[in-house]
C-alpha cells in the first residue's frame, strides 16, 4: 500500500484519535478544504459492518471532489477502509490506499483483506488501550478451549485441522469461535484472533 490512515472515536474516554501517512501538504489542504465534512470513505464506513471497497464510492460527487485534489498529490483513489466496533461504542477507520489500475488492485485486495482486518483490530485496540478507561473497562474473559482455538487459528488451521488436532468436530470448534467472536465483540474470525493478540490473550504465530 501506499498509505494508511486511522481514525479512532472512544465515546467511554471522549477521545478521538488520528494517524495517517500522508504528506504534510495533503494533511493541510485536507483540513483547510474540511473534507472530513464530506468524505464518504470516513461517513459511509462509520456506518458499515464490512470492509468498505472505494470502487463502491466512486460514483458519489463528495468522493469524486475529494479524490480530484487528492490526486495532485500524488494520492490514487483505489483503496478501502475497514472499520472495526469496540465493546463501548468506540469505532476505529484503518483506511488504506495504492496508486494502480483498477484490475491490480482487485487481486492485492483478494490476498491481504484478511490481514488488514487483523491490523484493523489490532490498531485499534492499541490505540483505544492508551486511554485509560477502557484498559479498566475492557477485559474479556475466555475459556482454556477457545484460546486454545484462537490460537490455532493464529498459526493458520482450518477449523478442519483444528477438529482433528484436538479431537472434536469442526462444528464443536465453530461453536468455540463464534463465543470467542461474542466474547471480543469481533464481527469475524480474523478480527477476534486479532483483539485477541492486541490484548494478549494469545501470541502470533
Amino acid at each position: 500500500m501506499d498509505h494508511a490512515a486511522y481514525a479512532g472515536m472512544n465515546p467511554a474516554a471522549g477521545t478521538i484519535h488520528g494517524h495517517v501517512t500522508y504528506g504534510d501538504e495533503w494533511k493541510t489542504h485536507y483540513e483547510q478544504q474540511q473534507f472530513q465534512l464530506i468524505d464518504p470513505t470516513l461517513h459511509m464506513s462509520q456506518r458499515s459492518i464490512a470492509p468498505v471497497d472505494w470502487s463502491r464510492l466512486e460514483r458519489s460527487k463528495d468522493f469524486q471532489h475529494v479524490f480530484q485534489d487528492a490526486s495532485d498529490f500524488g494520492i490514487g483513489d483505489q483503496g478501502m477502509t475497514v472499520p472495526v466496533r469496540g465493546p463501548f461504542g468506540d469505532i476505529g477507520l484503518l483506511s488504506v490506499t495504492r496508486d494502480c489500475s483498477k484490475d491490480e488492485w482487485k487481486k492485492v485486495v483478494g490476498n491481504v483483506i484478511g490481514d488488514l482486518q487483523s491490523m484493523a483490530v489490532h490498531i485499534h485496540d492499541s490505540v483505544m488501550h492508551s486511554d485509560e478507561l477502557s484498559r479498566i473497562l475492557y477485559h474479556p474473559s475466555l475459556s482454556s478451549r477457545e484460546l486454545e482455538i484462537l490460537q490455532w487459528v493464529a498459526a493458520g488451521k482450518s477449523q478442519q485441522d483444528i477438529g482433528d488436532i484436538l479431537s472434536i468436530s469442526h462444528r464443536t470448534v465453530e461453536v468455540h469461535l463464534r463465543s470467542s467472536r461474542e466474547k471480543l465483540c469481533a464481527l469475524t474470525t480474523p478480527q477476534a484472533v486479532g483483539r485477541a493478540i492486541a490484548t494478549g490473550l494469545i501470541y502470533p504465530s
